[in-house]
């Protein structure tokens, strides 16, 4: 039977039938309190509480009223701050800016329950009763927005979220290492502004005459008056992002103010990670939110099991570098199977085991044995352009444990819904994980993410070719053959990223053509805090190789990225129409088997054919302006909650003081800015606009067979 006392005290009330007169922390986040090890605020606060102290949450506080901060009075140690599982502006809005009709995280899915720039709030709010006691802030807001960066929402480049928010100190990344590190120095009597040596944190100082091994990086004056210098900062921090190799970095505001980054914390090992998931969890939300009808995030992640942490994988749009990291850490077998032994006494299980994973499903050790000692290499990836000579790519540490899984007892059916790297599977040289993953993990369809067929624009993106796709694609068909299956891909693919021109865009409309099938998922391209891509969208330069690189930026433009992708979605052909006009592909109008669409004639509900008369192919378009605000992890994810390939988790399991992922997929135009071209220069996601024809990709290939 549930019982408020197994969970953490949400309120006044439960605090006193405690007998507690004073919590060590208070623990403030923009979500609803889920007792889940899918959300960092869980994590977080049961480890504070395993190691002795008394921590009690307010959830969602009225941000109106600085008395909703108060009710448990002044903690004895600080403040915790989160905005949430996912940053809260990914969390409101969609790509093109478009408030959101929901929350995931919210009772009863309610939208408006926490604020905008939500941490940046509920610190303000703290210091307008509490002066001087500690703030901590952590989460995925705080920690991709620690240093300088680009907020996409406001179009401006921001200043470290330390300074906006008053707080003392950042605990960034998987914050279960510094945040008791910091419970411990304070607990000992040191003073919050001495505690500046904890790696995985962020800390302001006056000067620098106490900081050493350092390096410097450009003025925030600096980075706003030059997008250049933004881009080579950016890039120094990406380059320091490694536990074993990273600097310490210094950022100046001023000659007498200093935003200083300590290093990463080191990555957790196997018996640190399956104590962390071994802390008593509720595994639900708080039972006074029955009463709303529950926290709609809680599905997603109630009967799946995460596995590791970490990704190798590296692409560009996605934050996992700046908060995970690339080192991916594992929990043993032993305690996976626990866990799953624990779902199949829950009333509700149904016998099926939603996913077992991560940010990448299929990694489950570091990519080279030189990771745990001397960490990443800084200026090469594992598997872009090819995989690294040195990767060892091995999937049968995986595969015992999903045979493990497939054994309990009460397990009908495990599946992987978090992704696999088809490039790492091409990588190992023994088929059977590709072939077990199509008998047994498997149901209909798989999702795999390509993300586009250009290799000028996965290269932008830090994917591997087209041609590593087409191979994949390949050999999934036939091992399904030799299986008597019939099982499909399902790729998921982007529009608008940076180095996707209007030529670009029709080349995967072409492939969809070929393909047979209108994808019900759009993902355009979603520029949040401390990805490289969003770098190139903000500067229009790469800052791997410090050259100019071609970026959508225009709404209108996007729009027409976005449709070429649904190009048979009737509501579309105007925009369809107009991208191939001014591709100079008109070719693909008509009745031809080729054709994307077909022509329309003059008088046809009353309007011109698109590009006739005052169509002008070459217009500038960059004044227009933005129709106004984004679908998540998070990503909404690709497993269907909240959760993104950046920003929002990729799933609902992202933390607070530690989030997994970082990004959220999403449909819609981005701001006004930059001319439509069509020149060959040198790819976030969002949540899709369903067809009418409500198309699936099983369904076509039926019809094509």
């Amino acid at each position: 039977m549930i019982n408020e006392k197994n969970y953490l005290p949400v309120s006044r009330a439960e605090m006193e039938a405690r007998g507690i007169r004073q919590f060590d922390f208070v623990y403030i986040i923009g979500d609803a309190y889920i007792d889940h090890p899918s959300f960092g605020s869980a994590i977080i606060s049961r480890i504070l509480e395993a190691h002795g102290y008394r921590v009690g949450i307010i959830s969602q506080p009225d941000w109106k009223d600085k008395e909703s901060i108060a009710v448990y009075g002044e903690p004895r140690l600080a403040f915790l701050v989160s905005g949430g599982n996912m940053d809260s502006m990914v969390n409101h809005y969609t790509v093109s800016k478009k408030r959101r009709s929901t929350d995931s995280y919210t009772p009863g899915g309610v939208m408006g329950k926490r604020p905008d720039y939500a941490a940046v709030v509920y610190c303000n709010l703290i210091r307008q009763v509490y002066k001087k006691t500690p703030v901590i802030i952590g989460g995925i807001e705080a920690s991709l927005r620690r240093l300088a960066h680009y907020d996409y929402w406001s179009n401006r480049l921001k200043r470290s979220i330390l300074l906006d928010s008053g707080a003392d100190l950042i605990s960034y990344g998987m914050g279960e290492r510094s945040v008791v590190e910091i419970a411990d120095a304070l607990n000992a009597g040191i003073a919050v502004k001495d505690i500046t040596y904890i790696d995985g944190t962020v800390f302001r100082t006056k000067d620098l005459s106490g900081v050493y091994d350092y390096e410097l990086l450009p003025s925030f004056e600096e980075l706003t008056a030059d997008k250049r210098k933004y881009a080579e900062s950016f890039y120094t921090q990406y380059c320091n992002t490694d536990p074993f190799t990273g600097k310490r970095l210094a950022e100046p505001y001023s000659d007498h103010l200093y935003v200083v980054q300590n290093p990463p914390s080191k990555p957790l090992s196997q018996t640190e990670m399956d104590d962390i998931y071994a802390l008593p969890y509720m595994r639900s939300y708080h039972p006074s939110y029955e009463k709303d009808g529950g926290v709609p995030a809680i599905a997603e992640v109630k009967f799946s099991l995460i596995s590791n942490r970490g990704c190798f994988g590296g692409c560009n749009f996605c934050a996992l570098t700046f908060h995970q990291g690339r080192i991916v850490q594992t929990r043993s077998h032993e305690s996976i199977l626990k866990e799953a032994q624990d779902l199949t006494r829950e009333p509700d299980f149904k016998g099926y085991i939603h996913d077992v994973g991560g940010p990448t499903a299929d990694f489950r050790q570091p990519s080279c044995e030189k990771q745990l000692t001397k960490g990443v290499c800084k200026e090469r990836q594992c598997l872009f352009p090819k995989p690294c000579p040195n990767l060892k790519a091995d999937h049968s540490d995986y595969r015992t444990l999903l045979r493990k899984l497939r054994e309990i007892p009460g397990v009908k059916k495990v599946f992987i819904r978090s992704g696999i790297r088809f490039d790492y599977v091409l990588a190992d040289r023994d088929e059977g994980f590709l072939k077990e993953l199509c008998e047994y993990h498997v149901s209909g369809q798989l999702k795999v993410a390509p993300e586009h067929v250009s290799d000028a624009v996965l290269a932008k993106m830090g994917k591997p070719s087209h041609e590593v796709y087409v191979r994949f694609a390949d050999r999934y068909r036939r091992i399904n053959e030799k299986l008597g299956k019939k099982q499909y891909l399902v790729p998921y693919l982007m529009s608008s990223h940076p180095g996707c021109t209007m030529k670009e865009a029709v080349k995967l409309a072409e492939f969809l053509r070929d393909l047979g099938y209108m994808p019900e998922q759009v993902q355009d391209f979603y520029p949040t805090p401390s990805t490289l891509s969003t770098c190139m969208y903000y500067t229009g330069i790469d800052p791997r190789r410090k050259e100019p690189v071609y970026v959508p930026v225009n709404p209108h433009e996007k729009a027409l990225q976005r449709a070429l992708i649904q190009y048979r979605n009737p509501k579309n052909y105007d925009l369809v129409e107009e991208a191939l006009t001014i591709a100079g592909r008109t070719d693909l109008i008509g009745y031809e088997k080729h054709c994307l669409i077909r022509p329309r004639k003059y008088g046809q509900e009353g309007r011109k054919p698109a590009g006739a008369g005052e169509r002008n192919p070459g217009r500038n378009t960059s004044g227009r302006k933005s129709p106004g605000n984004r679908a998540s992890a998070g990503k909404a994810s690709k497993n269907g909650t909240a959760g993104s390939n950046s920003m929002g988790s990729k799933s609902a399991g992202s933390k607070s003081f530690g989030s997994k992922s970082v990004g959220s997929k999403s449909a819609g135009s981005i701001l006004a800015g930059r001319n439509v071209q069509i020149a060959d220069h040198q790819g976030g996601k969002t949540q899709g606009v369903k067809s009418q024809n409500k198309k699936t990709i099983r369904n076509v290939h039926k019809k094509k067979s």
